[in-house]
This record gives C-alpha cells, structure tokens and sequence, in this order.
C-alpha cells in the first residue's frame, strides 16, 4: 500500500491543485472598522464560462443589539455561514420598492457552522455574534456585488429595531 506524508500548506505546494485561505485570521484589504470589518473577495472560484463566486469575510464584534440599516441584492442570492460561533441574523421579504419593510423584520438564531442561503431581494445586513465577542462569518457572493449590486439602506432614527433576547 502506497504512502504519502502530509505535508504543511503553502502557496507554493499547493499552488497547482488551487488556492486557500484562512478564513479565521483575514489578511488584506478590509471596508469598515469595528464593530463590523469586511475583508473582501479573499478567494475566487470559477463558475464556468462566465462568472466568479467570491469567498469574503465578515468579522462582527459586539455591539448593541440595534438593527439600523438593511441590505438587497436584486441579481443574485447570498450565502453565509457563522464559522466560530453563533448569530442572530435579520431579513425582511422582498420588496418592490427602495425602503426596508421595517415592521416586517424577523431576527433567527443561526447556529456556528450552519449554511444560510438569502434569496435575492430579502433585506439583510451583518449579524450580530451571540454570546461571543466576535464571529467571523463566511459570505459567499458573486464577485464584486458589494459594488456592483448591493442597496443599503438606513432605517429612519425613529424607526430603528431593537433585537429582544428571551
């Protein structure tokens, strides 16, 4: 039977089987400070003739359990998973007009590890970590939607929501 030692991951050995990255420990260029840094595009995987899926990171520190601002993409879904820990997630349904429907936001309890898939056009924005300090969170977009197809809107001051823990 052969035999193959593992050997430590790095660029160059791994380099013609693919790419990696530490999803835990982000490096690069990030939007935002604390308490929500977003480490864009860290990796990249073909889809075939015509598109690229980005692998980014999301890392949400502890804040105030206030939901202020929502996010839409019309083109396409979203997909994320809490790597570290868990979190509460806002989204509201979709809608035919630019507002957040405010009286419509429902708050889940995502467990670490587990995949969420957000249809296109469901209000979202970053989680809050529950019961932690921090939690980095896999999102997994077309390539460059935070540019190219991401709404983000403001909720009114006197219209701010406030997440309830029983």
């Amino acid at each position: 039977m052969p035999k193959v030692k593992v050997k430590e991951l790095s660029k160059e050995a791994f380099s013609i089987y693919g790419d990696y990255a530490d999803m835990l420990n982000p490096q690069g260029y990030s939007f935002g400070e604390e308490p929500v840094l977003f480490y864009r595009d860290m990796l990249q995987q073909s889809l075939g003739c015509s598109t690229n899926v980005s692998f980014s990171l999301c890392a949400v520190y502890k804040r105030p359990l206030i939901i202020d601002c929502s996010e839409y993409h019309n083109y396409c879904g979203e997909t994320i998973i809490p790597l570290d820990g868990d979190i509460l997630m806002h989204v509201a349904p979709a809608t035919g007009d630019d507002q957040p429907p405010v009286d419509e936001i429902e708050v889940f309890h995502v467990p670490r590890g587990t995949m969420v898939v957000i249809k296109p056009g469901v209000w979202h924005q970053a989680a809050f970590p529950y019961n932690a300090d921090k939690v980095n969170i896999l999102c997994v977009l077309p390539e460059r939607t935070y540019a190219i197809d991401c709404h983000l809107r403001q909720l009114p001051e006197d219209n701010l929501v406030e997440i309830m823990i029983e």
